[in-house]
């Protein structure tokens, strides 16, 4: 078992099962407010943004997932810092082709972010102090997995404002698998299944079809099995006060009982 640094530890944490463990590895790469000191100087966004573009909570959703027999993944950093769900070169200097990528450059407000362009040099402090390292643990942890399991199932968990661009008002839940080439399909069913069974409706790869970590990691051929499930704010809070609200209790509860079937599905 890999022994965990203390900087990894202050910029993710790993939560091991308790019990009964299965093939599951929960990942939540958004949830994080932190910025490290260095990147301190750089920020320029509102204060409000940090929390309103985050998967604020996310990490509060899912912290009984080890008690489901589930590994957990989640980030403290601001996706403001670097963004995990990106890729290593999803990047541009000025932020003309990518505003939102692996650093962002605007809010999805389009406030500014950061307060220059970026160089080489920071991209590749943000990708050796932050991206890389939660990276290697989230391969490391799934192959773990797939020794012990023949067979891993990574949940990338994430949240989504309720209303797109546009106004469109987006699904209850919405999974992500790349047009289901990410995972077995009985697990990508088990996911829609388990939403339309709590009376969410469900709209799957529309508008997120899976980042970086559902594309890379999700090899079924493999044994390695990957769905990003997006979660409507509204069901869990207050968009605007940015607070839980009386149903995030309720919430917390589906997403345990999700850890615990996508398991139980892939031992079977």
């Amino acid at each position: 078992m890999h022994a965990s640094t203390a900087e990894e530890e202050e910029l993710f944490s790993v939560t091991l099962p308790t019990e009964n463990e299965t093939p599951v590895v929960v990942e939540i790469p958004h949830a994080g407010l932190l910025v490290p000191p260095p990147f301190v100087r750089d920020l320029i966004a509102p204060v409000r943004s940090l929390g309103r573009d985050a998967d604020l909570l996310v990490d509060r959703l899912y912290v009984d997932a080890p008690l489901r027999g589930a590994t957990l993944l989640v980030a403290k950093a601001s996706r403001y810092v670097v963004d995990l769900n990106r890729a290593e070169d999803d990047w541009d200097r000025d932020g003309a082709r990518m505003p939102r990528g692996l650093v962002w450059h605007t809010t999805t407000q389009g406030e500014p972010c950061i307060g220059r362009p970026i160089t080489r040099a920071d991209v590749d402090a943000r990708l050796d102090r932050i991206h890389r390292p939660y990276h290697a643990t989230l391969k490391r942890l799934l192959a773990e997995k797939k020794s012990r399991f023949g067979i891993a199932v990574l949940l990338a968990a994430h949240s989504m404002p309720s209303v797109g661009r546009g106004g469109a008002v987006r699904a209850d839940v919405v999974p992500g698998s790349q047009g289901r080439t990410t995972a077995a399909g009985k697990l990508i069913d088990l996911v829609e299944a388990h939403a339309r069974a709590h009376g969410w409706n469900v709209r799957h790869d529309e508008p997120y079809k899976g980042g970086y970590a559902t594309r890379t990691y999700g090899r079924p051929q493999t044994g390695i099995h990957a769905v990003q499930v997006e979660i409507a704010r509204r069901l869990y809070m207050d968009e605007v006060s940015l607070t839980p609200t009386a149903q995030f209790d309720d919430v917390r509860t589906w997403c345990a009982a999700l850890v615990e079937k996508l398991g139980q599905t892939a031992l079977r």
